[in-house]
């Protein structure tokens, strides 16, 4: 077995069966389940909960007081905001409990992704590319790529470029982002980068 290269904190639980990349830090009062897979470079803040067989890529952030449950995935590089939550089931109930991964419904959430401080996301879904949820927003329905959305229900109100920095299009529906050094183009609803 070869020496660790990550950290974890002395208060931190992480079950049998888990994979953790290089370099990646699970601070204190977090609990990681079996099955669970976390990528390299990691920063798992105080409190966080990572369920039973998560997928979370590399360079992720997962901020205080954040559970991943069992059915969400995290690609590379994606932002959980404080105190923001994910979902399993659509219609939970006590006594008529829907335990096991058979019943979770499946969230994705994708490269670059930000999801801000409160935020809930509805299970079922998938938030696109670089796409921005504001603090507080409720996200019930999927999220196009570089889209910023905000609210109860969240709702697009604008366009985010993959540095973060808002996109202003002009009349042909061009952007740039000079932090980054891209070019993008808006065209019916939906932006890519050219």
């Amino acid at each position: 077995m070869s020496e660790k290269n990550y950290y974890i904190d002395l208060h931190a639980v992480v079950d049998d069966n888990v994979e953790i990349g290089e370099g990646t830090k699970i601070w204190h009062f977090s609990h990681v389940q079996s099955g669970t897979k976390i990528g390299k470079k990691c920063i798992l803040g105080q409190n966080v909960n990572v369920g039973n067989n998560v997928t979370i890529g590399n360079f992720v952030k997962i901020q205080n007081n954040v559970s991943v449950y069992e059915g969400v995935t995290l690609e590379d590089y994606v932002f959980c905001g404080p105190s923001m939550v994910f979902t399993n089931i659509k219609d939970p109930r006590s006594k008529y409990p829907q335990a096991g991964a058979q019943y979770y419904i499946k969230t994705l959430v994708k490269e670059g992704a930000s999801l801000g401080a409160n935020s809930t996301i509805v299970c079922g879904i998938t938030i696109g590319r670089f796409a921005f949820v504001g603090a507080g927003a409720v996200v019930t329905k999927d999220v196009p790529d570089f889209a910023m959305v905000v609210g109860n229900p969240a709702r697009i109100k604008g366009w985010f470029s993959e540095a973060g920095k808002k996109l202003q299009f002009d009349k042909s529906g061009y952007a740039y982002c000079d932090r980054s050094n891209k070019k993008y183009k808006l065209e019916n609803g939906v932006v890519r980068e050219i």
